[in-house]
């Protein structure tokens, strides 16, 4: 699994602020026990909050990841656009893995509501916004690591069905 880590910040694009949960994420991916994944060279790429720049860094990783993590933008503030430049990328949505990190999220800190993160796919690639901190880029990876080895195997079909059978 190659997965790319995109973090989306004003000032962290503008280095005026040091990015944390990007290189977090990074450091999760490389050290899960769960996932056998790589982080993809360049990780993470730093943007703006820009729907345009935020849109045009997804189609980049695209052709080069099978998951993409955005960490930032994700709140209600006017600059808070990484939901909608998801949204414009993205062919389907995975309603079940945004409701799990909502829902796990919510039992550590009512703030979590206040999470506009989306899941989706495009192509072959998942796509999932995480918030910006880096204590809410640890909560949200805790609850999608166990599930990304089998999302990835029916999403590039190559699922052998023994997941199913450990569940019954």
């Amino acid at each position: 699994m190659r997965v790319s880590v995109i973090t989306v910040s004003d000032s962290s694009h503008a280095g005026t602020r040091v990015d944390e949960s990007g290189p977090k994420l990074v450091e999760l991916v490389d050290k899960s026990l769960k996932v056998n994944a790589t982080v993809n060279v360049g990780s993470p790429t730093v943007v703006p909050d820009d729907v345009k720049e935020i849109r045009k860094a997804l189609l980049e990783k695209c052709k080069d990841s099978d998951v993409i993590i955005t960490t930032g933008g994700t709140g209600f503030s006017k600059r808070d656009v990484t939901p909608e430049a998801t949204l414009e990328v993205i062919e389907r949505r995975c309603n079940g893995m945004e409701i799990a990190m909502h829902t796990g999220s919510l039992k550590v800190t009512p703030m979590a509501a206040l999470s506009r993160a989306i899941v989706g796919i495009r192509g072959g690639t998942l796509i999932i916004n995480m918030p910006g901190s880096v204590k809410a880029v640890k909560e949200c990876w805790e609850i999608l690591e166990p599930v990304l080895n089998h999302a990835l195997d029916l999403l590039k079909d190559t699922d052998d069905g023994s997941q199913h059978q450990r569940m019954k």
